[in-house]
Formats: structure tokens, C-alpha cells, sequence
């Protein structure tokens, strides 16, 4: 092949990749755009600041009782490890050779553990539970490092009021094109 020819064929794999090419008619009549209803069925994010969080509350003693049922079989009963990752401890191990990077050692966010918990918790059934129990295991587990008193409630207002042992210690981003 000449180098005229490779040019070519280089340029009409860019236009066959280019999003204007992708967003033509759909040739195979499979498929549609998602409604905005399925969109908001999957918007369900939650940033640091708590931007997203649903209504509901959940308190510590729930939680333990949903923690038992669903998260204690691969995270210890009291969040110690297991088949899972160790919840609990930690704490000032960071700056050792051996760090113990749990939710209360590392995690910088409370409202990071709602939605983690939301989004992929318990496993193998992610997304099963309510918001009231997401906020009440996200309650248990804050409650076991020491980061709330066992009466406590969580709510949308009260969880990113929290603030997590290593929330000061990580770097932002400073790459120009993030934000």
C-alpha cells in the first residue's frame, strides 16, 4: 500500500468513528435514547457535599440490625474484615509502612460512604436497600469508628456534616482540564 492509500483508509476510519457518524439513523432498528425517567433512574450520585441525597433518615440501631442481615457475612460483625474489606481501624496507620486504609482511616467523605453503600451494596443484590437503611448501615459503620455516639440519626442534612478523620489529608487534582 502506498502512503497516499494508508492516509485514506486512516481518514475514513476517523469519520466512521466520529460521533456525528455514531449519531446518524440507527441502521439495525435495535435500540432507542433513554427516556429521562430511565436517566433519573441511574442519576443517583451523591458528591461530597451531599448534592442528591434522597429524603429518609436512619439511625445507629437500625443499622446494626440491616448490617447483620446484609453486610456481616463478608464484613465481620463488627466491620473487621472478612471476604469483604475491613470497615473499622486504622486509624494513624496511614503514614506507616503497613496502612490500614478503612472508612475511618482514609475514606475523606461520609456522604462517599452513603453512596457507595447505595450504589453497590449488598452484595451480590446492589441497589436492594431502602434509603432509610442505606443511611442507617452508613450510620452503623460511621458509629463503629468512633465517628458518631450509638443514638445517632443520619438524615441528608446531619451526613455531610461529618467530618472524617482524613478528609484534610488528600491532595486536589491539579491537572488544568479537572475541576
Amino acid at each position: 500500500m502506498q502512503m497516499r492509500d494508508l492516509i485514506l483508509a486512516f481518514l475514513a476510519l476517523i469519520v466512521l468513528a466520529s460521533p456525528a457518524h455514531s449519531q446518524s439513523k440507527n441502521k439495525f432498528g435495535i435500540g432507542r435514547a433513554a427516556t429521562e425517567v430511565e436517566i433519573a433512574g441511574w442519576n443517583i450520585d451523591i458528591d461530597r457535599n451531599g448534592t442528591n441525597l434522597p429524603p429518609g433518615k436512619g439511625a445507629v440501631s437500625l443499622g446494626r440490625e440491616v448490617f447483620n442481615q446484609q453486610c456481616a457475612a463478608c464484613h465481620g460483625s463488627k466491620g473487621e474484615g472478612g471476604v469483604g474489606d475491613k470497615l473499622v481501624g486504622g486509624q494513624g496507620t496511614l503514614a506507616t509502612a503497613k496502612p490500614v486504609k478503612t472508612v475511618g482511616s482514609y475514606w475523606p467523605y461520609a456522604t462517599t460512604l452513603f453512596d457507595y453503600i447505595r450504589r453497590a451494596m449488598p452484595h451480590p443484590s446492589p441497589q436492594s436497600l431502602s434509603n432509610e437503611e442505606v443511611y442507617a448501615v452508613t450510620a452503623y459503620v460511621l458509629y463503629l469508628n468512633g465517628l458518631l455516639p450509638e443514638g445517632a440519626t443520619l438524615d441528608a442534612k446531619t451526613l455531610p456534616s461529618i467530618k472524617m478523620p482524613n478528609r484534610d489529608n488528600f491532595v486536589g487534582d491539579p491537572r488544568p482540564d479537572v475541576k
